[in-house]
């Protein structure tokens, strides 16, 4: 029988994950039966709340079990199948996490097209990022032309997406990065109408600048200090899609955390501005998957949207480039190349 490999959680992290937290084994390979394929990994997406599932704590998704592979969503080659929908040699959408090899239903799966986009591309722009970006943005956010949209994490695969739709859409975009290497691309190859390092002591001051009409629309994957700069620009009926809160991410909260003290001002400011809150998943806008896919699909054969990939190769390196993606070190969608890419 062959043998495959995963990585599984070995441990659940206090705080920031350490490579001790995961685990890499071999297993043995299983058979196809009735109704099942055998997929081959061949990318697999790290995303930021992969954080979430590694604790046991209260979310909308149950965790990743104690020496059950990591999650996390794939494109694979269909290898061996007993599908009457799928053969041999397709290339599929797969949530099978992180390992070489999955045995899944076949009724699960999504088929890729190669010949419209690189297979990857349904991991970032064409695919749950870039979703994201589209249906928060658009359904929450409703950027109008001659708005201000400001974005956080804007060089990350939901942010950039963010913003370059903005621009589709009429309005000023503002990106917030870490770097000025980061800050450059979103502007100079993204097209943002200026984008300012996270990083600086002064951001709050550079957010005045850039935004003198202030912020209409904050798409918010970051939270922290970001947010804190952010909210006393915030305009009347400001809209603020909550996708994430990465710099919360590793912090332990408990019944005894204090109450920052800036949330009633935050709290009179959402009464006095009239401002709107909505905290979203993906799967809430499922029924726009069918405009995502044409639109999105459209602009980026356009050239309209852009989008950069981060590459690491080979399962091992997946642990270590996940605490990299916490930490703000990838520069684009954060992928893994488990196998080739034939495609």
């Amino acid at each position: 029988m062959s043998k495959g490999q995963r990585i599984v959680l070995a441990s659940r992290p206090a705080g920031e994950p350490a490579p001790d937290n995961f685990r890499l084994e071999d297993y043995d390979i299983a058979s196809p039966g009735e109704g099942q394929v055998l997929l081959r990994t061949i990318w697999l997406s790290l995303d930021p709340y992969m954080r979430g599932r590694m604790s046991d704590g209260p979310s909308y998704a149950a965790p990743v079990p104690i020496d059950g592979v990591m999650e996390g969503g794939t494109v694979c080659e269909v290898i061996e199948s007993r599908s009457p929908s799928l053969a041999v040699g397709d290339i599929v959408l797969a949530h099978s996490g992180w390992q070489s090899h999955a045995l899944v239903d076949g009724r699960g799966l999504r088929k890729i097209d190669p010949h419209l986009a690189p297979i990857s591309t349904a991991l970032g722009v064409l695919g749950m990022p870039g979703m994201t970006a589209y249906t928060g943005l658009l359904a929450i956010g409703n950027p109008q032309p001659g708005e201000t949209v400001v974005v956080a994490a804007a060089s990350g695969a939901v942010g950039s997406a963010v913003g370059q739709i903005a621009k589709i859409k009429g309005a000023r975009a503002i990106g917030i990065a870490g770097g000025k290497d980061k800050c450059d691309y979103v502007v100079k190859e993204l097209g943002f109408d200026a984008c300012l390092d996270h990083r600086d002591a002064d951001l709050a001051a550079q957010l005045k600048d850039a935004c003198p009409k202030g912020i209409d629309v904050y798409f918010e994957n970051v939270g922290g200090k970001v947010f804190e700069a952010v909210y006393p620009r915030l305009n009347n009926f400001a809209r603020i899609p909550v996708c994430g809160l990465i710099a919360d991410y590793n912090t332990i909260f408990g019944p005894d955390t204090p109450t920052p003290k800036w949330a009633n001002s935050i709290m009179r400011a959402i009464l006095v501005k009239r401002l709107t809150f909505r905290g979203f998943i993906v799967t809430d806008f499922a029924a726009m998957h069918g405009d995502f896919l044409r639109d999105m699909g459209q602009w980026v054969r356009e050239g309209r949207v852009k989008y950069r990939e981060f590459v690491t190769e080979g399962l091992a390196s997946a642990p270590e480039a996940f605490i990299g993606l916490l930490r703000g070190a990838n520069f684009g969608k954060q992928l893994v190349r488990i196998g080739p890419d034939r495609s």
